[in-house]
Parts: structure tokens; C-alpha cells; sequence
């Protein structure tokens, strides 16, 4: 599956914000933690403001500093990143959390978006695309990196993973847009990483054929392209694994959805 960077300006993500973004950071190498605080205290929108080295000291510098994001390893001593996104549900707390991750396992990035988390970033990815997501997330978006954005899509619409298509996500959901069967086929097609050429051929269709299936998939689920495509289903098969409101499906009273996000 190819994920395109999203075209939008660190410069007008920057421009929107009026304040400092309040920052902390939850891991336990001590050397990345660090690095980490020096690399943000440069931009002069982020201030680090605590840290802390696992879940249980987390919850701790949330309750007193009340950060505006928080960075939060997957993997800690004590209490992990998911355990903490876990605690946090039953806390009246405002920060937004991005976790980060050394880890591979697509199940636990699931995990962490139902419960609540507002990004995920791996600890492979650029610095500059790091604090991309910060200030995206900080902006009220739910942001992962493209890679991390791949692999959740191969994950979600796997057989063995997704208990129900999109189409039978829409017969229980009047808020998603029905799709023809034929658009829904297309749709998998490309969750699954084929291009135009090879659907055409799974499909016996002609390519032209299949794009104009995929600018009325487009337009019907009001999306740009396949990237926002990807996420459109994540984000609808991330929903139906909880019932509660989740960060990844909240929705405002004329039943807009925040958006997502990945690269830049």
C-alpha cells in the first residue's frame, strides 16, 4: 500500500498555534528521554515540562503539571503505555497522548487507539515529523506516521482481525455512507496494498473502470485519496472494537469526526 505525506506546511500547522505546547515525556531509557527533551526544547512553541521513567510516575506528573500532550512509551517497567492509556479513561484529564514505539505488533497499536490514544509514532521516525505530529495533535487531530498508518491498514482488514466488512460496518452505522458491492470490493483491494492495475485484473475490469469506482468511493466518503481512504477504515474498524468514545471517533453535534493524519 503506497502513503503519500500529506502536503500541508509545518509552517501552518506552526501558524495556528498562540501558545507553547506543554510536553511530557514518559520512557525509561534514560539517554532517549533525554535526547528527546533537548531535541523539543529547541522549537520555541514546545516546552518539556516533566518526565518521568514509567506509567505509575506518568499518571503522578500528569495529575500535577496537566501537560497538553504526552509522550508515552508502549513498552515500560511498573506500568506500559497501554496500561496507562487504560488508567487514564477513569482520570478528568485534558492531555493528549502520542505513543511511542520500538514495536512491530499491530495488534497493539489497536489496542492503543481504542483506548483513547490521539497518535502513534515510532521511535525510528524523523524528528521533524515528530514534532509535526505533536502539533497536529496538539491542534485537536489524530496523527500516526505513514508507517505506522500502513501497517495498521494491512492489520484492520485482515480476515482474521476485522469480524465485519465495510459494508456490513455500514448496514449497522447509518452515519457511514452505504458503498456498492463493487466499491467495497475496491476498497479491500486497496486496503490490501493492490494498485489500479492489479484490482483491474482481480476484478476483470478495466483500469478505467476502476478509477472511476474510486473517485465515487472518494467522493461518497468524502475523502482526497487512497491515504484518507486507509484511515477512513481504520478509523471505522478501530469504532466498532469499543463501544466507548474513543479520541480516534469522537464527534461534535453536526456529526463531523476529527480528522486524521499522517506524515506531513
Amino acid at each position: 500500500m503506497t502513503i503519500e505525506n500529506q502536503t500541508t506546511s509545518r509552517t501552518d500547522v506552526t501558524a495556528t498555534i498562540q501558545s507553547q505546547i506543554r510536553i511530557a515525556i514518559a520512557d525509561d531509557h534514560a539517554i532517549f528521554r533525554d535526547a528527546l527533551c533537548r531535541l523539543l526544547s529547541i522549537e520555541t512553541d514546545l516546552s518539556v515540562v516533566a518526565h518521568a521513567e514509567d506509567g505509575l510516575r506518568a499518571l503522578e506528573i500528569l495529575r500535577q503539571h496537566q501537560p497538553d500532550i504526552l509522550l508515552l512509551d508502549l513498552s515500560m517497567p511498573r506500568q506500559g503505555g497501554l496500561a496507562t492509556l487504560e488508567a487514564l479513561q477513569s482520570i478528568d484529564i485534558k492531555t493528549r497522548v502520542i505513543l511511542l514505539t520500538a514495536s512491530d505488533n499491530e495488534s497493539e497499536f489497536v489496542q492503543a487507539l481504542t483506548l483513547g490514544t490521539h497518535g502513534i509514532a515510532r521511535k525510528q521516525t524523523d524528528a521533524d515529523l515528530l514534532i509535526y505530529g505533536i502539533r497536529r495533535v496538539f491542534s485537536g487531530e489524530v496523527w500516526m506516521d505513514p508507517s505506522t498508518a500502513a501497517a495498521l491498514m494491512r492489520h484492520s482488514v485482515s480476515p482474521s482481525h476485522i469480524a465485519s466488512p465495510l459494508h456490513q460496518m455500514q448496514a449497522r452505522d447509518r452515519r457511514i455512507p452505504m458503498l456498492s458491492s463493487r466499491q467495497n470490493e475496491v476498497v479491500n483491494l486497496i486496503a490490501q496494498g493492490f494498485k489500479n492495475a492489479d484490482i483491474a485484473a482481480k476484478l476483470c475490469l478495466s483500469q478505467q473502470t476502476v478509477k472511476s469506482h474510486l473517485h465515487s468511493v472518494f467522493a461518497t466518503l468524502r475523502v482526497s485519496d487512497r491515504l484518507e481512504l486507509a484511515l477512513y477504515v481504520i478509523e471505522q474498524f478501530c469504532r466498532f472494537r469499543s463501544s466507548d468514545s474513543l479520541g480516534l471517533n469522537q464527534t461534535t453535534a453536526n456529526n463531523q469526526q476529527v480528522p486524521l493524519y499522517t506524515g506531513c
